[in-house]
């Protein structure tokens, strides 16, 4: 297994720990430790695809594995923000409802031996999360107080919303792109 692979398998290997530090209290500074976890799970997703490109070293797996963990991540981390009711359930379901669109495309294309790469909306959009993730993660971390209501809190949200419009815009352009292979008659 080459390093790209073992950096996105150790993406999903953080993943637990990442949600375990959310959702605990019992660990002094749990939250800071959650921070943590994501941004060196965050960073495994920019070096990997950076270091197969640039090395030559893409693979199957990789193509496999890469976006499958961004998903787990993110949608991780989504999922427990409503657990700790940072988040709304509508926007996490609206880019639940996208990730399985786009997989299902995907799919259904390999079928056709036609491969769905990651354009540049689908990359804005994974970013976006993923920063909007980190600001609630430092906010959980460094001002709890502040998430419960006011400005940071009003931030947290139109971060979320303008990251769920960045997802419905992507996933339409994934359809549109690709959509004479779904033979919708």
């Amino acid at each position: 297994m080459n390093l790209p692979n073992k950096l996105t398998v150790l993406r999903v290997i953080l993943v637990p720990f990442f949600i375990f530090f959310l959702l605990t209290d019992i660990v002094p500074f749990s939250k800071l430790f959650a921070l943590i976890v994501f941004a060196c799970a965050s960073i495994t997703d920019a070096l990997d695809g950076h270091i197969a490109r640039s090395r030559n070293l893409v693979t199957t797996f990789g193509k496999f594995l890469d976006p499958l963990a961004d998903k787990i991540l993110v949608i991780s981390a989504l999922v427990c923000f409503i657990e700790v009711e940072v988040c709304g359930s509508v926007p996490v379901l609206i880019i639940i409802a996208r990730e399985f669109m786009v997989s299902g495309l995907r799919l259904v294309t390999a079928d056709k031996g036609v491969v769905v790469p990651a354009n540049i909306w689908g990359k804005l959009k994974t970013a976006f999360t993923m920063v909007t993730i980190v600001f609630i993660l430092f906010c959980l971390a460094f001002l709890p107080d502040m998430l419960s209501g006011g400005v940071v809190n009003i931030i947290a949200q139109v971060l979320i919303w303008v990251s769920t419009l960045l997802t419905v815009i992507s996933g339409g352009i994934y359809l549109d792109t690709y959509k004479d292979h779904l033979e919708m008659k």
